[in-house]
Order: C-alpha cells, then sequence, then structure tokens
C-alpha cells in the first residue's frame, strides 16, 4: 500500500486529505519509480492548496513540487539511473536547459499537469531527476529543487566582491545567502527580527538591517555602495526600495510578491541607472545540476527549519504560513 496527500474536493488546507491505496503501477518506458524520502515546503505550494495561484487547477491532484528520494525501479530504455539512486525532482522536468518557454513553465510539479510530491512513492519520466549531492540527508536534499533552483538562476553572472541584497529569512532568501557566498560575494540582509538577523550573521551576512526600524533601508544600502544584485522577495512593497538599494548597471532579480503584486514603480530610476529587472521563475535541469556541483565542492548544507511527519502536513503548512521559520519546512515522508 501506498500514502499520498491529495488535494480532493476543492481548495483549503482543510481539504487536504491523506489517502492509503494500491500501490502506483510500476514505470513505463524511459521512467523511474522514487520512492520519496522527504519534501519541503514552499510559498508557491501553499498559494496552489488555498486556490490563490490558480484557481482553475482541476482537483484531485497531490502537491508540493519539491522532493527526494531512492530509486526502486527502472523503466525499459533508461540508462541513467539504476535502483538504489539517490535522485532530486526537477522543479519543470521539461525545462532541460536553455532559454524558458510556456509550454516548458506550464509542466511543473505540484500541479494537476506533472503530478506533486507528497507521495510515497512518484513514477514519472527519469529526464526530471538530478543525482543528489551525497553529503545531504533526504531533508537538506529536499530543500534545493525550487528554492535553491531559483536563488542560484537569480544570481547568475554575480562575481567575487561583488554585494547581494536579500531580502527576509524564507527559503529562497537563506538558499541565495549561502549560494551567493559561494561565489564570492558579500551579503547584506534585511529582516525584522533580531534572532533571525543574528541566525543570518552566523551563516555569513556581511550587513543586517531592520526593515521595520530602518523603512528607508533601500537608501542605507546605496549608502554602504549599493547591491549590485537584489533578490527581490517583498514584490509591491519592496521593490521601490529595491531600486532605491541597487547601483547603477546592477539587477533586480523578482522572485516573489509577498507584500502585493501591483506597484508604483519610478521607472526614471531604471533608465537612468541602467537598471535591470528580471523575473525568475525557478530554473532548468542544467542549472539544477550546475548548482548541485557548486554545493558539493564547497559541501553547502542547506537550512532546515523544522521537519514535520507524513500526518502532520496541515500542520507543516500552517507554521509555514506563520511566517516565523529560518530556511525550510520539510516533511518527513518514508
Amino acid at each position: 500500500m501506498s500514502r499520498q496527500w491529495q488535494l480532493r474536493e476543492a481548495f483549503g488546507l482543510d481539504n487536504l486529505e491523506l489517502r492509503t491505496g494500491e500501490p502506483t503501477a510500476g514505470p513505463g518506458r524511459g521512467q523511474i519509480a522514487v520512492r520519496i524520502r522527504a519534501c519541503s515546503l514552499n510559498y508557491r505550494d501553499l498559494l496552489i492548496v488555498r486556490g490563490e495561484y490558480d484557481p482553475r487547477m482541476k482537483v484531485p491532484f497531490v502537491p508540493l513540487s519539491d522532493g527526494a528520494g531512492e530509486v526502486v525501479a527502472v523503466g525499459e530504455g533508461v540508462d541513467e539511473w539504476k535502483v538504489g539512486d539517490r535522485v532530486l525532482g526537477c522543479f519543470a522536468p521539461r525545462w532541460q536547459g536553455g532559454e524558458a518557454t510556456k509550454e516548458r513553465l506550464r509542466y511543473a510539479r505540484g500541479t494537476p499537469t506533472a503530478g506533486g510530491m507528497l507521495a510515497e512513492l512518484v513514477v514519472a519520466d527519469a529526464d526530471g531527476w538530478v543525482p543528489t549531492p551525497d553529503h545531504l540527508s533526504d531533508e537538506q536534499a529536499a530543500t534545493l529543487p525550487c528554492a535553491a533552483v531559483t536563488a542560484w538562476n537569480a544570481l547568475e553572472g554575480v562575481r567575487a566582491g561583488q554585494t547581494v541584497l536579500v531580502q527576509g529569512t524564507g527559503g529562497v532568501a537563506i538558499a541565495a545567502l549561502q549560494l551567493a557566498q559561494l561565489k564570492g560575494a558579500r551579503v547584506i540582509v534585511t529582516s525584522s527580527q533580531q534572532a533571525k538577523r543574528e541566525r543570518a550573521e552566523g551563516l555569513g551576512a556581511w550587513k543586517t538591517l531592520d526593515y521595520t526600524e530602518d523603512t528607508e533601508w533601500g537608501k542605507t544600502v546605496a549608502g554602504l555602495g549599493g547591491a549590485d544584485r537584489v533578490i527581490e522577495v517583498g514584490g509591491a512593497g519592496t521593490v521601490n526600495q529595491s531600486l532605491r538599494a541597487v547601483r547603477v548597471g546592477g539587477q533586480v532579480a523578482i522572485i516573489g510578491i509577498l507584500a502585493g503584486v501591483k506597484a508604483d514603480i519610478a521607472l526614471t530610476k531604471v533608465l537612468m541607472n541602467g537598471v535591470s529587472l528580471r523575473g525568475i521563475m525557478v530554473g532548468s535541469r542544467e542549472d539544477f545540476l550546475q548548482m548541485n556541483r557548486a554545493i558539493a565542492a564547497h559541501e553547502m548544507e542547506p537550512v532546515v527549519d523544522r521537519v514535520f511527519a507524513m500526518d502532520e502536513v496541515p500542520d507543516a503548512f500552517a507554521y509555514l504560513a506563520r511566517g516565523a521559520h529560518f530556511g525550510k519546512v520539510c516533511i518527513r515522508v518514508s
């Protein structure tokens, strides 16, 4: 028997149901079967379950995009994997490399189209997985597919000695803090909580700022020399401060919309300072492979805030929604 969480008859956390059924059919040609050991939650997953991401999605389906596990069966024609290999699912399994397209992004995990990871057994195409770095636990590895690949993509082109501004201490932010340092950059982190700022400093943050006390934190960052790259997760509520913080010729990587989706932007700051605004939607399988090589070379350990059991998934979502976490929230599946 195999267990999986499904969003059953409608959206909402109350409509999540842990179901036990017959084992999933074995892998077909070009597929592998993976025993999922751990998953991690993203803010996107919470929006999907609430029906706020795309209310046109059809239920039922299995949620969550991020999962780590072990290959338990290999279909005909698969040479890349063998039973026992530890693997991670790609967020957008049809985006193997190159530029993003609507079709590649439309087929993303955690949705009805590509299926989700919150199950004890997942059968999917063999080219939608990457090897797990050997030094990571399953929970640590499960943090990587969405948040870390997003951060890695957002940091493309960052060079040693440059400055990166990271907003908050959630999954993408902490991954960006760690990955930017692998590239030799110094990192400024904003957070309203002293304990979180201290933890960020413990992870190597060069400076930390309390955005509730320093409401003009963009000006403060500019006074420190400005940021070559801003990891923008707030959206409408923070983007104008980000434009004040970014230095001439820098880039604001727009990742999140936690503080709203519509903003009045002073385009003169973009135009006169030669600033680039770049939307980030995770990354390709090739991005994932490159990032994992860097993580393995430096033995970087992703930050796991808390691990919930398989039967505690609603509690895990509620915890994520409170915003108390530092790093990633995980589920131990099997």
